[in-house]
């Protein structure tokens, strides 16, 4: 599974990036407000050192809005992939843009029926919310199994990955599942390395070792 960092702080990006584990990045409107920067200059400046797949959202609510939107993003460097909403518009404009060779995220995805439409319209990646999907007390990681069954099932190429990760244990079940990317904000990032017993381990080996070399004066 690839992991992709949902996120628009550019050092958050590159703290993790330094360790080899950026496969791609996600962002959105929320995302790029909180940097206090131009929305151009964020995502050059990450597609800058990023060598996998950028999301950049669009904000226009009509297809022909958001596919005007899409084709200028696009040339804002190669590697990136325009999110557009789950919306009958947003369906009309993955088609267009997916005929021009412009790759698409769909987001906001919360139901089987959804993702399948996406998945028929040319979607490069569908993006199901697995966090909020709990919220409503139904099962986000369900979803993203389904998604993967029809995926195989009829040799769709759209690829999931799974969005609204708020846990560890949401990106381990989403591997589990079959996602094929897991988006994770950079706070969550570090708990996947962490944990409890492995401080402890190195703690008693280090304080083992210090007894050893009192021992051999």
């Amino acid at each position: 599974m690839k992991f992709f960092l949902d996120t628009a702080n550019v050092d958050e990006i590159k703290r993790i990036d330094d360790l080899g584990l950026v496969d791609g990045v996600t962002t959105n409107p929320t995302l790029i407000s909180r940097e206090g920067r131009d929305f151009e200059e964020v995502i050059k400046d990450i597609c800058s050192f990023v060598k996998g797949p950028v999301s950049a959202e669009v904000i226009g609510l009509t297809s022909e809005e958001m596919v005007k939107e899409a084709r200028i993003i696009s040339k804002w460097a190669d590697n990136i992939v325009v999110k557009i909403p789950m919306t009958e518009e947003g369906l009309k404009a993955i088609k267009i843009l997916s005929q021009e060779g412009i790759k698409t995220n769909c987001t906001l995805i919360f139901s089987v029926a959804q993702g399948l439409l996406a998945m028929k319209a040319g979607a490069t990646y569908i993006s199901p919310f697995i966090g909020r999907i709990d919220d409503l007390g139904k099962s986000g990681i369900e979803l993203v199994e389904d998604l993967r069954y029809i995926i195989d099932m009829y040799n769709f190429k759209s690829e999931i990955i799974a969005a609204s990760v708020r846990t560890l244990a949401h990106v381990e079940e989403s591997a589990k599942a079959g996602a094929h990317i897991a988006t994770i904000p950079g706070t969550l990032f570090p708990k996947l390395w962490n944990h409890a017993l492995t401080d402890k381990g190195i703690n008693d080996f280090l304080s083992d070792w210090e007894k050893y070399k009192k021992s051999m004066k």
